[in-house]
């Protein structure tokens, strides 16, 4: 391509993605919203979808500096997507984990409880320096290092291939990889404020250090005592990983160890040369390992964690058949099924995973054209896959939840051998048709990816999950719900438990005698509640009911009316068991006792 169309096109792109930002920026949610790609201006969507259209476009067909330009490019606009919480000044995203994760680190900042007292301190002691540093708040603090966290995931995919096969076209497919977000799946790893998922995007550096280590000769580029800069880049890149969240830094552990099973293998039957001169990992494996070890056994947390999955293995109907049945029960009665959710959640996984499971197949029969050096990289990641895959299993039958995070690390890897496995699917399809014309095919079918991975990123009604959007009413409620109720009195939730708001508001480890905490279910029982038994849908007989716009657009539109109604909410208004005791137009307040 000519220099100057180049730089023209990549100026509209880079215009595009400003002025989106600015639209987004002066348009700031009035109150809760459903859905933040509703929400969000369609100016903006526009503005995003020119720039990534331009990114595609750069990314694959030019190279060198332009290349790269393209792929910050692109990068940058996914960035802007992930962002659009904090760009549009959300007061807070997330009503679960993303609750408790708030108020461990009001814990921090007022000496409840220290850093080393939690397992995965990480988000929350960067949320917390940003609040004590720049006045920042804290719950914009916390979105903030959602976006510094995901930033390592765009940079450093399309690094460690170009690190692997140096090849320019895998770099490209490799960036257009990771603009997919693959490891986020909705179902267990969640783009916000949730740390599992948050150390994910962490993962690509470390592979990055790996690769380095392993091609850098011992003589160059070596620190005093012979040691290597990459190796320890390598080991502080997984202490950063520890600190986020462990359980990927114990993957990473398991991908490092499957490498030096292949290194040892290949050294001893004199396989691929390029694995004998590459340096070991042994030593930054058990390193690792035995780190994670002293972390992990001193922390109360993990031993529950452990205990539980123990128990789901052991006990009959625990797993995620069950789960999976129950969920696809309620999908058929609010009109829709499991098939549609896969196809909205995992259809472009799995086309992406069958290319690359099809790719590495091929590589290890040796039906591949790639030089030694990147057929060595590919067989170390795809080796590491059958561990990675091994502890999935084991996790679909003990604890489901933790199964799907499995996978969102699965699917970190599979984007890595993404960008080597459509590179050669590209020039395999150009020897029958052209290269131009194999590229054009690959960057409709990518195109078309982005945009419904991209539209599944967050939470909204297009999932069956409204967005989890805090607003600065529904704090505002909650607190005086909570602030001026009868210390003798229960709060029960309308769908949606008040324990996390607990938490968030005042912290997880301070107020440990709240009465909030003390709820089990925390939220009203459906069938007493519609059959106008109000005081008999919480177990004290008498409690408080907080109501939100969230609540009422959970049950009552994204559910269809699934577990309540809007007939049995309007008639508790003006049932004698309840007294509306505050409403601020999102949070309603009710007394409710049996008559």
């Amino acid at each position: 391509m000519r220099r100057s169309v180049v730089n023209c096109v990549l100026g509209i792109g880079f215009f595009a993605v400003a002025a989106a930002f600015l639209v987004a920026r002066g348009s700031p949610p009035t109150g809760y919203e459903a859905s933040i790609y509703a929400g969000t201006p369609t100016a903006t969507w526009l503005g995003l979808g020119v720039a990534m259209a331009v990114a595609v476009a750069i990314a694959l067909l030019a190279r060198g500096l332009d290349q790269a330009a393209g792929i910050g490019l692109g990068g940058l606009s996914v960035t802007a997507i992930v962002a659009l919480p904090a760009v549009r000044n959300y007061h807070f995203s997330g009503m679960g984990d993303a609750l408790t994760h708030l108020g461990w680190t009001r814990d921090f900042l007022e000496g409840a409880m220290y850093p080393h007292e939690l397992f995965y301190p990480g988000v929350h002691g960067i949320a917390s320096a940003l609040h004590l540093a720049g006045g920042i708040p804290v719950e914009r603090a916390l979105l903030l290092v959602v976006v510094a966290l995901f930033v390592p995931f765009v940079v450093f995919v399309p690094l460690v291939v170009r690190d692997m096969t140096g090849d320019g076209a895998a770099v490209g497919f490799a960036a257009i990889a990771a603009w997919l977000v693959l490891p986020i799946n909705n179902v267990a790893t969640h783009m916000g404020i949730h740390t599992n998922s948050n150390a994910l995007f962490l993962v690509p550096a470390v592979f990055f250090a790996f690769v380095a280590y392993s091609r850098r000769r011992a003589d160059l580029e070596a620190l005093p005592f012979g040691i290597s800069p990459f190796g320890l880049l390598l080991l502080a890149s997984s202490v950063a990983l520890l600190l986020v969240h462990p359980q990927q830094m114990v993957n990473v552990v398991v991908v490092l160890a499957a490498i030096c099973l292949v290194q040892f293998v290949s050294r001893r039957r004199s396989g691929n040369p390029a694995i004998a001169g590459h340096r070991t990992a042994y030593a930054h494996t058990l390193a690792l390992g035995g780190l994670f070890v002293a972390w992990s056994l001193s922390n109360e947390r993990f031993r529950d964690a452990l205990s539980g999955l123990f128990y789901g293995l052991a006990t009959a109907g625990v797993g995620a058949g069950s789960e999976v049945g129950q969920r696809g029960s309620s999908l058929s009665e609010v009109g829709g099924s499991l098939g549609e959710l896969f196809v909205k959640l995992f259809l472009v996984s799995a086309l992406i995973g069958g290319v690359v499971g099809l790719f590495v197949l091929l590589t290890w029969l040796g039906r591949t054209r790639v030089d030694s050096e990147s057929r060595a990289f590919v067989t170390y990641f795809g080796a590491a896959l059958v561990p990675l895959g091994a502890i999935f299993l084991v996790y679909f039958v003990g604890t489901p939840t933790m199964a799907f995070r499995q996978v969102g690390f699965i699917f970190v890897v599979i984007t890595v051998l993404a960008g080597v496995a459509l590179a050669r699917g590209v020039g395999w399809l150009s020897g029958l048709v052209t290269t131009p014309g194999a590229t054009a095919v690959a960057a409709a079918a990518l195109g078309a990816c982005l945009v419904l991975a991209l539209a599944t990123l967050f939470a909204s009604p297009f999932i069956y999950t409204p967005t989890q959007h805090v607003t600065d009413a529904q704090v505002s409620g909650y607190d005086s719900a909570f602030e001026h109720g009868s210390e003798e009195i229960a709060y029960a939730g309308y769908g949606f438990g008040v324990t996390r708001y607990g938490q968030g508001l005042y912290g997880v480890e301070r107020d440990q005698d709240r009465r909030y905490r003390a709820t089990i279910a925390g939220t009203v029982e459906p069938d007493p509640f519609e059959a106008g038994a109000y005081g008999e849908a919480y177990p004290p007989d008498r409690y408080y009911l907080v109501v939100t716009e969230y609540d009422r657009v959970r049950e009552h539109e994204v559910y269809d009316e699934l577990h309540h109604s809007e007939e049995g909410l309007a008639e508790l208004a003006t049932d004698p068991a309840a007294n509306e005791l505050l409403s601020n137009g999102e949070v309603t307040l009710y007394a409710v006792e049996d008559r």
